[in-house]
């Protein structure tokens, strides 16, 4: 496993989901957790050691409203976190659009640091995850340069209308 997924709720899923998608696209083995930071601090504890003994490179961390969860894990282990802030839909969650968890996530304290995505970009966090893998695997790096070759290939310079 090279990249493992936690987020809090099974309600951030279909979102968190999609870093999983591009992770697959890729062809780069990932394990999910669905642990909360607040209710079971002692398992996720457990499980981040797991992880790091499964040689896992990058941990993506999916969190809403006060967002603990990637800070929590960065305390954790020298892994590098990657949050995503995701906004909650829940109606009593009296949430600011993912506002909350954005800033919780970005604000973290000195030598702990948490690399961040936006809001719900559970995709881009992915992305990310990739291009530190790709730092020393030299065929992950060769599918993002042709991926990115593909982006470039889709620009339109002489658009008419």
């Amino acid at each position: 496993m090279k990249v493992a997924i936690f987020f809090g709720s099974k309600s951030d899923k279909n979102t968190m989901k999609k870093a999983a998608d591009i992770l697959e696209e890729f062809g780069v083995d990932y394990k999910a957790y669905i642990i909360s930071a607040h209710r079971a601090g002692a398992l996720l504890k457990q499980t981040v050691e797991q992880v790091e003994k499964e040689d896992c490179k990058v941990i993506i961390a999916g969190a809403g409203l006060a967002a603990a969860l990637p800070g929590v894990i960065a305390g954790m282990t020298t892994i590098p976190v990657i949050g995503v802030p995701l906004e909650c839909v829940s109606e009593k969650s009296n949430g600011l659009g993912g506002m909350d968890a954005l800033l919780s996530i970005v604000q973290m304290p000195p030598q702990i640091p948490v690399a961040t995505v936006g809001i719900n970009s559970a995709k881009n966090a992915a992305y990310l995850a990739l291009q530190i893998l790709a730092l020393s695997d030299k065929e992950l790096s060769k599918k993002l340069k042709e991926f990115r070759a593909g982006l470039i290939a889709s620009a339109e310079l002489d658009v008419r209308f």
